[in-house]
């Protein structure tokens, strides 16, 4: 294991150039940062905007870091009074509490002697300010945001319909991929060939279809509509391709019959490619949000993603709680991915190698 990390650390220091960095290490390494900061890059500036007060949210021009004002208690004040630097006619900065704002003037105190009122100009006032981390939003998101609920319901339809996912393209795999029939190769290019068709076509017949079956305002309706997937039956049969046919022959000779091979000879053998399509089914169903909102209208079945749809109003959007539910429903996604991104490489690299 030591070695197996000198080598890897050796690997990504190792460059062109002899003794200084060459021209293509330079460019290399540009590439390489910006194309992190371009992945990357909006992610931590929502995990950062969640923090943020919704008047910070608005402020431009915009921040990185979550400000806040700094507030004290001053006696005499029931409540925390925002601190201030005021400019002075020598050009010094003296820090005052602000009691209240009359038009441009402000009337201010100095949290050392509160009994005098200091009057200002509120134009010229500098806001003392400081990063601060405040899981206000969560909270209120929390309480305003039926977020056990939601995301019960987000994992109910995201399990069930990965696992219907998975067995149903890995029984279409199977098929076209180790039994020889007629119009084999057709199938799999009509069933290739639905990726060039719009989702937006098959929206009204599929809605018409759930309604007659009465699947209207049940998770049925949003698990099982995505259970095939073109994308899903191509990554498994061009895997199941690279399984040798002796193999199967010879576990027919010993008497297995067609569901035994397919349980304990391809399941198994194609564990990588299956966890590829779990990861991929994961995503695409866990962030779904135009089928959900078309088929359930009753806000207990709400997914999480249709659920962040409550805090858009015809006149206000609550930015600061969108972003902050946002963070939470990308949490269980980037723990999928960190268990199982080992596999991706494996499993998308093998894909159509025979």
């Amino acid at each position: 294991m030591t070695n197996k990390l000198k080598n890897d650390r050796g690997f990504l220091s190792r460059t062109r150039g002899i003794n200084n960095l060459h021209i293509t290490d330079i460019l290399t390494y540009i590439y390489l940062a910006l194309g992190t900061f371009l992945m990357f890059g909006p992610v931590i500036w929502i995990v950062f905007s969640s923090f943020k007060t919704e008047s910070e949210i608005y402020k431009f021009p915009p921040r990185f870091l979550p400000y806040q004002q700094e507030m004290i208690t001053v006696d005499g004040y029931d409540d925390p009074l925002p601190l201030f630097q005021v400019p002075q006619e020598d050009g010094s900065l003296i820090e005052l509490a602000r009691v209240r704002r009359v038009g441009l003037e402000a009337q201010m105190v100095d949290p050392a002697n509160p009994e005098e009122i200091i009057r200002a100009d509120n134009t010229t006032l500098i806001p003392i300010e400081s990063v601060v981390f405040s899981l206000e939003n969560y909270q209120e998101g929390i309480q305003s945001f039926n977020f056990a609920r939601y995301f019960l319901n987000s994992l109910i339809v995201t399990i069930a319909a990965t696992f219907l996912t998975l067995i149903v393209n890995s029984m279409a795999a199977f098929s076209l991929s180790k039994y020889q029939y007629r119009g084999r190769n057709t199938i799999f290019l009509v069933i290739i060939s639905t990726l060039m068709v719009p989702i937006s076509v098959v929206l009204v017949p599929a809605f018409l279809l759930i309604t007659q079956i009465g699947w209207n305002n049940n998770l049925l309706g949003v698990i099982v509509p995505g259970a095939a997937t073109p994308t899903g039956v191509f990554l498994l049969r061009q895997y199941m391709l690279t399984i040798p046919d002796e193999l199967l022959d010879s576990a027919r000779i010993d008497g297995a019959s067609e569901w035994r091979i397919y349980a304990q000879i391809i399941i198994p053998l194609a564990g990588p490619a299956l966890a590829v399509l779990a990861i991929f089914s994961v995503m695409w169903r866990w962030n779904d949000f135009l089928w959900p909102k078309i088929v359930l209208t009753r806000s207990e079945l709400f997914t999480l993603q249709v659920g962040l749809n409550a805090f858009q109003g015809d006149l206000q959007i609550q930015w600061h709680l969108i972003l902050a539910m946002t963070v939470l429903t990308i949490l269980p996604i980037t723990l999928v991915f960190a268990f199982l991104q080992r596999y991706i490489t494996t499993g998308i690299a093998t894909t159509g190698m025979k």
